[in-house]
């Protein structure tokens, strides 16, 4: 072979090892870009805390329940101690009894306990008692399936205002081609909290509409709450085929048709995962004790979750039996539309806030326009003669809003 074909042989040598090189470069660098594109994206911000440790009540209780509720969670305060452990299981197993004694142990458990309002004494005493005795059962309100059941809180010696809502909003029957059913949730109201005693005029009113859902529990404004977890267990075991839920007071107007109208038109998706009201949001616990929405901080810390004002929210049967099941895994908590709020942020739901739910009134001037209630969904508070004239005024053939 001579010089010359030497180093031709040579320069291809070299060429191909080059191309050679090449390719590994090439084929190195496509899978680490094909690496890069499917390798996990880690934030920069830690999405998972465990509990803060707290010494106000709700929150050890909260941090108990979510201990046994969420085994992956492992606590790393003293809030899961093995006596409180058990604590939580003793009183799980007396909130079941049909007849709940009061917890005295709670005493020495809040430090301030002894200098607290007596209506905060007496929530803390019974706070672990979910389950009462049925006094009247409205057998008949969802015998016949109902696409809306309006569920209105109110107390035993507010006849009128019941009877108000049966004769305008809460009438029963078929409203706009759809189902309405009135149901009305009521505990009781002892003498000793000096209300008259009306047990036979609530028999017979009950025997003659069929719509008092009674329980044997002490009717105040911080057992709000159980009223709450009592319907919702009521909903899940008596009605579960409505297919939407009205929950409000008894002092309120709702323009029943808007509300039916803006169910009608809500997507399958949009109506599964329903709940609007007027919410509230980035609102946190008053600490002055002469205000009716008093929280010490020995009971709880922290900020409340957005909530929809109890005056009245709209949600549908399939939020209500997840709200039922989630309400076990939650502390009860003595202001009832921020406990709501509570168990809705743990199923990972915000209740979306809606224009036409006026919690807070209208503008005085407002009051007498009939054309204002028709675009309306509801107004908070009227009495029983304002229910009744405005309803006269929206159900008018001739009335013309434009």
């Amino acid at each position: 072979m001579g010089y010359s074909s030497w180093n031709k042989t040579r320069i291809l040598g070299v060429i191909m090892m080059i191309n050679f090189l090449i390719y590994i470069l090439i084929e190195v660098s496509r899978s680490y870009s094909n690496w890069e594109a499917t390798k996990p994206i880690v934030p920069s911000e830690q999405f998972w805390k465990k509990p803060e440790n707290s010494d106000a009540y709700w929150n050890r209780k909260q941090q108990v329940l979510e201990y046994v509720n969420n085994p992956l969670i492992i606590s790393s305060t003293a809030a899961a101690t093995t006596e409180e452990m058990q604590l939580s299981t003793r009183m799980n197993s007396t909130a079941k009894r049909e007849h709940c004694e009061p917890n005295f142990t709670v005493t020495a458990e809040v430090k301030d306990f002894s200098s607290l309002p007596q209506r905060f004494k007496d929530f803390l005493l019974y706070m672990k008692c979910r389950s009462y005795p049925t006094l009247l059962a409205a057998p008949g309100v969802c015998s016949e399936s109902p696409f809306l059941l309006l569920a209105v809180k109110s107390l035993t010696p507010h006849f009128d205002r019941r009877q108000a809502i049966r004769e305008s909003w809460g009438r029963a029957g078929i409203l706009s081609n759809r189902r309405v059913a009135t149901v009305f949730l009521l505990g009781t109201t002892p003498r000793s909290d000096f209300f008259p005693n009306v047990s036979g005029m609530l028999h017979y009113e009950a025997s003659l509409h069929g719509d008092l859902l009674q329980w044997d529990y002490r009717d105040t404004f911080f057992n709000l709450t159980l009223k709450e977890v009592l319907f919702l267990n009521w909903i899940a075991e008596r009605c579960p085929s409505a297919r939407f839920i009205f929950k409000g007071d008894d002092d309120i107007f709702l323009n029943t048709r808007n509300i039916l109208n803006f169910l009608d038109g809500l997507s399958d998706s949009k109506a599964r995962d329903l709940f609007v009201g007027d919410v509230i949001s980035r609102a946190g616990p008053h600490r002055d004790k002469r205000l009716k929405y008093y929280i010490p901080e020995s009971f709880f810390v922290g900020g409340y979750p957005p909530y929809a004002g109890g005056g009245g929210f709209l949600y549908s049967s399939d939020v209500g039996i997840r709200l039922r099941n989630i309400s076990q895994q939650v502390s009860l908590f003595p202001i009832d539309d921020v406990y709501t709020g509570m168990c809705l942020q743990k199923l990972g739901l915000v209740p979306e806030k809606h224009p036409g739910f006026r919690t807070f009134n209208i503008e005085e001037k407002y009051k007498e326009n009939a054309c204002i209630y028709q675009s309306l969904m509801l107004v908070h508070p009227r009495s029983p003669q304002e229910m009744i004239q405005i309803w006269s005024w929206i159900s008018d053939p001739e009335l013309s809003c434009k």
